[in-house]
């Protein structure tokens, strides 16, 4: 096991102008970390990870594994291993073979192999399949395999590039449960990339959000959700994402339609420090609530009802200074509103609300 530095390391791809894919990059991943990089396509999450696997030059700064800056040092000198979103198995080889063969190049002995190909067939319940071909494996399977192929190798850090970006919904679920599962077993520096922000709020230890080669925030999953430090990340962790709305700023709060919701007192001062007459509210759709009879409310004109069961998620528009602006509320799946109702709501605590500067994007108080 290792810790991981990127030290303001950054890629730039020549053309007019060239282009900062990873911009100056600093982050520390403990010993033992399981981090996940999130981020929109272009954000620069596969191209930070293949920096740090030495498939991509590091143009400024530096990498550090173990305490060793390894920025020049070619991939099979770091000691890691990566899993990559095509399982990338030999179709000839069977499921042992698939995951013994970089220890075969190394010269193991074939005991050896043998023995660290079971236990990880073991960990990773591959054991009845080690003598089947992939072309007879589930895309669940291949993946185990490609994993189990990385693991037998023991590496000092585990890197892996949207890995389940090929299977369905539902093994993707079971899959990444069994990956989080197994990475605190194993205790291995883990480097995961997606741009599913569901998949990395529910399997990092902590998560850092990445936006045109820059890192917006990382912390632990409850913080980005709590207290995302802009209004970049706090649109984009969450599902649905938070609703965001630019309105304008009263000596009480923020005005929305039909409706005055609270600020903090530091969130005032500080917006009157900088001058400003409006504020992007971001108000998460489960602190959003349909108003009671006679309870002031924005009127919110239903567009389309999403039923989950026992929740729903309700689409519409509220008018705001004049425009219409787009909301998300989740509701009791057994009391939703019905399409193109129109329906009052609020907001559940004023606590739950945040603001950030809409000239800055950075959080306000």
């Amino acid at each position: 096991m290792a810790q991981v530095a990127y030290r303001k390391a950054s890629r730039i791809f020549p053309g007019s102008p060239p282009v900062r894919a990873v911009d100056q990059l600093d982050l520390d991943i403990a010993d033992g970390e399981f981090l996940v990089l999130v981020g929109p396509s272009g954000s620069g999450k596969s191209t930070a990870l293949r920096m740090l696997a030495g498939l991509e030059d590091v143009d400024e700064g530096n990498i550090e594994i173990a305490g060793q800056d390894v920025t020049n040092v070619p991939p099979k000198g770091r000691d890691i291993a990566m899993v990559f979103q095509s399982y990338a198995l030999y179709p000839h080889m069977t499921v042992a073979q698939n995951m013994g063969f970089a220890l075969k190049l190394r010269g193991v002995s074939k005991d050896q192999i043998q023995s660290k190909v079971q236990e990880a067939a073991k960990l990773l319940d591959l054991s009845e399949l080690l003598d089947r071909r992939p072309k007879a494996l589930s895309g669940g399977q291949r993946q185990r395999v490609a994993m189990g192929r990385a693991i037998v190798r023991e590496p000092s850090v585990f890197l892996m590039d949207e890995p389940l970006s090929n299977l369905d919904a539902k093994l993707r679920v079971e899959t990444r449960a069994n990956i989080a599962s197994l990475q605190r077993r194993l205790r291995t520096t883990t480097v995961y990339v997606t741009h599913d922000q569901v998949e990395a709020m529910t399997m990092g230890d902590r998560v850092a959000v990445l936006e045109s080669g820059l890192l917006k925030q990382v912390g632990t999953p409850a913080e980005l959700y709590e207290r995302p430090r802009n209004a970049f990340v706090a649109g984009f962790i969450g599902s649905p994402a938070m609703n965001l709305k630019t309105v304008p700023l009263t000596a009480d709060g923020a005005k929305l339609d039909g409706l005055t919701v609270p600020l903090p007192r530091e969130v005032l001062d500080v917006a009157a420090e900088q001058g400003l007459s409006s504020v992007i509210v971001g108000i998460r759709p489960e602190s959003l609530r349909v108003a009671s009879e006679g309870e002031n409310g924005m009127e919110l004109v239903v567009e389309l009802v999403e039923e989950l069961g026992a929740d729903a998620f309700v689409y519409g528009t509220v008018r705001i200074a004049g425009d219409s602006q787009r909301f998300t509320v989740r509701v009791e799946g057994r009391s939703s509103p019905k399409l193109a109702e129109t329906v009052k709501v609020t907001v559940r605590d004023s606590d739950d609300l945040h603001a950030f500067s809409p000239e800055t994007g950075e959080r306000l108080g």
